[in-house]
């Protein structure tokens, strides 16, 4: 998948006037791409319409327009776009409770390293977590990682041939498993794939 460069932005004034449908496109487009492992963690697979998306945004609220300053949003956001071999996600762990969430985020520590997808007939494949900095630490781990799932070639011919996914969680703490995948989400997820 292609990076984003600044000839793929809208300029702000032309942004603001887009802004509406573009995000009704983007959320539309976002329906399929997530995964709820569990009532309280979710997988968002992040693609090049979504990180435009968050980069408009960005450039958008910090009125950000010189080209330096757009250089630099898009450097921070296009290591999330998929390279056509991984898929690439925001996960999240969601209490709505401020104190239950604190309480939570220091018993689940590592989980992670607990975040699997599996390709029918294929082995688990582990998260590649926080490559960008560590987001956990002694005491706790963070509501937010960001994770890359590198995929064999053999596991992308059998997604391009229809072959079922799953999801799931396997830490101490906290366990789930979506078995299989909802077909929309496996084949958006499929597309990514070289």
């Amino acid at each position: 998948m292609d990076k984003l460069t600044a000839d793929d932005l809208m300029t702000l004034e032309t942004y603001a006037r887009e802004r509406a449908d573009f995000r009704t496109k983007v959320l539309e487009h976002k329906k399929n791409r997530q995964i709820n492992l569990g009532e309280n963690a979710t997988l968002y697979f992040e693609d090049r319409l979504t990180m435009q998306y968050q980069v408009q945004e960005m450039l958008r609220i910090e009125k950000i327009f010189e080209p330096e300053g757009i250089a630099e949003e898009l450097d921070a956001y296009n290591p999330l776009i998929p390279d056509g071999s991984n898929w690439k996600a925001t996960f999240m762990v969601e209490f709505p409770d401020e104190e239950e969430r604190r309480e939570q985020l220091k018993l689940l520590r590592g989980i992670e390293d607990a975040v699997w997808l599996q390709v029918e007939g294929c082995d688990k494949i582990r998260a590649i977590s926080d490559e960008d900095l560590e987001r956990e630490d002694d005491t706790k781990t963070s509501a937010v990682h960001f994770m890359r799932f590198e995929l064999t070639p053999e596991m992308v011919e059998a997604l391009k041939g229809g072959a079922k996914l799953s999801a799931g969680i396997d830490h101490d703490r906290y366990k789930a498993e979506v078995d299989p995948v909802p077909e929309d989400t496996r084949r958006s997820l499929a597309a990514d794939l070289d």
